[in-house]
């Protein structure tokens, strides 16, 4: 069997052949080519198999043709930018962490991750493509997790196929560990967890509430001060579903200063002029990810990141920063 490049770029040629042993008969060929082959997606497998780059004794076959001990596989390709790959734009993209396998970029509040509509560009993926267009070759340009458009901090990008895949793994088995900051509405008395399944909002399809039938979903607070009327939360994230901490501190009475789906309006009564002032016009959700910790997916080495917080929450951490 032929090795792999895990680091294959654009435009790389691929030129690998394996034969079918006692352990893949009978198994289809798209399965068994994932096994062979893991630094490749299924669906980029599934589509050479279409294609008839991958090949079967010389044949053209589907995904799900069976195969036999003794069939000779051959795939003959190139590197090629993956369809969800939109195009590169310049942009200024503080870059926390990079080594062989991945890097952390710290993103900016009010960056929108991933294309999608009414996002075509001007997104992180526009910017990590022009950062790094090898990342054309990978899913989603090597991102394995996202942030919502007005959450800031750290966010990983695998640079390799091999690196993605391990990293995408690694994450479901709950070995990636996400710590953030948050502010919430009123005085929280102590830390302690919120485990509430999450699913999609009966009516209102873009937002998630807590439902008996949803995914489970646990996260774990601590309160790190006391403010004007909120309170600055330390948050870990034990699963990640989308807007978990929002719902989450919702759920449990103590809502994110600024979130506009989730949160209040207004501001607490007792507060002074400024701290009024700057309690209406933070115009975003105060959520932060401060610090994410995971292991390099191919040396093994430990690897802890942080992103200072953003000025606009440093600031109102500060006015606020008094008797309510």
């Amino acid at each position: 069997m032929s090795a792999a490049t895990p680091g294959a770029a654009i435009g790389d040629r691929i030129s690998l052949q394996a034969v079918v042993t006692d352990s893949f008969d009978r198994k289809r060929l798209d399965q068994v080519a994932a096994s062979l082959w893991p630094e490749y997606s299924r669906s980029r497998l599934a589509d050479w198999i279409r294609a008839g780059k991958l090949q079967v004794n010389g044949c053209a076959v589907k995904p799900n043709f069976r195969l036999s001990v003794g069939d000779r596989l051959a795939l003959e390709t190139v590197i090629e930018p993956h369809d969800s790959s939109p195009g590169p734009e310049a942009m200024a993209l503080e870059v926390l962490h990079v080594d062989d396998e991945l890097m952390v970029i710290n993103k900016p509040p009010g960056l929108v991750v991933h294309p999608g509509s009414g996002n075509l560009d001007g997104t992180l993926v526009n910017g990590l493509l022009f950062l790094e267009p090898g990342l054309a070759s990978l899913p989603r340009a090597g991102l394995i997790h996202r942030l919502d458009k007005d959450t800031s901090g750290c966010l990983v990008i695998a640079r390799t196929s091999l690196s993605h895949l391990r990293l995408v793994e690694a994450l479901k088995r709950r070995e990636i560990h996400r710590h953030y900051q948050a502010i919430v509405w009123g005085h929280m008395i102590a830390g302690g967890q919120v485990n509430a399944a999450l699913g999609r909002h009966p009516v209102d399809r873009r937002r998630q509430v807590v439902r008996g039938d949803g995914r489970p979903a646990i996260t774990h607070y601590r309160v790190k001060r006391h403010l004007a009327g909120a309170t600055l939360l330390d948050v870990k994230l034990e699963t990640g579903r989308t807007h978990q901490i929002r719902v989450h501190m919702q759920h449990i009475g103590f809502p994110l200063v600024g979130d506009l789906a989730y949160g209040r309006r207004g501001s607490p009564s007792g507060l002074d002029e400024q701290q009024r002032q700057a309690w209406r016009s933070f115009g975003r959700q105060a959520l932060h990810a401060r610090q994410i910790e995971l292991k390099n997916p191919v040396s093994g080495e430990l690897i802890s990141v942080s992103a200072p917080l953003p000025d606009d929450m440093q600031q109102l951490i500060e006015v606020l920063d008094g008797p309510a």
